[in-house]
Formats: structure tokens, C-alpha cells, sequence
């Protein structure tokens, strides 16, 4: 069964970055315990758009819900008490299978 990528589109003002990026460090460890979790990224735009890109890569698509089910309910938090205005405007989630994959040589 091949792994399942998640891309979470997010549309992010210019004046809202800093704060993304920051709830995003305070979540730090917050997935990587998970069964079946495989690699996460926060992918900042360079130029000509203002869309983050928020990759997780996961063993599959049942343990991808089992984790939003369990633990995407409390994702908008921020990491802190009370309720916090949305850093991002707007948010669209992709789904893949990886068909190919390759990393650096080993040698």
C-alpha cells in the first residue's frame, strides 16, 4: 500500500506570516508521535503568491483520519489557551498517493 501525501493550502496575508509560523513552531512534536505519521513541512512562499504549503506524509489514509479525528480538532489552537483569530484566510486540502519516491544516494 503506498504512502498518502496531504498538502494543506493555505492562504496567508503578509502581515499574518510571523504569527503562522509561530503557532506552527509552538506545535512542534505535536504529529510526529503518531501512528502512522511519516514526514511533515511547513513550506513558506518565496515569491508571487501568498499560499503556504503544509505537506504531511502518512502510511496511509486510515491513519491520516484516525489522526484528525483525534487530534485535528484541537489544530486551530495554536498551541495556547482561548480562542485565536485564524492566521490563514483561506485553506484547501490536497490528497496524493506517492507512486515514486527517491532520496540521495547512499554511499
Amino acid at each position: 500500500m503506498p504512502s498518502v501525501v496531504k498538502i494543506n493550502v493555505l492562504t496567508v496575508p503578509e502581515e499574518q506570516r510571523a504569527e503562522l509560523e509561530k503557532r506552527f513552531a509552538a506545535r512542534a512534536g505535536a504529529v510526529e508521535g503518531s501512528d502512522g505519521f511519516e514526514w511533515f513541512e511547513l513550506l513558506r512562499p518565496v515569491e508571487g503568491t501568498d499560499t503556504y504549503l503544509v505537506y504531511t506524509r502518512w502510511r496511509s489514509e486510515e491513519d491520516f483520519e484516525k489522526w484528525r479525528s483525534n487530534m485535528g480538532a484541537s489544530h486551530g489552537s495554536g498551541g495556547g489557551g482561548g480562542a485565536q483569530k485564524p492566521a490563514a484566510s483561506g485553506a484547501t486540502l490536497w490528497s496524493f498517493e506517492v507512486v515514486q519516491s527517491a532520496g540521495p544516494k547512499e554511499g
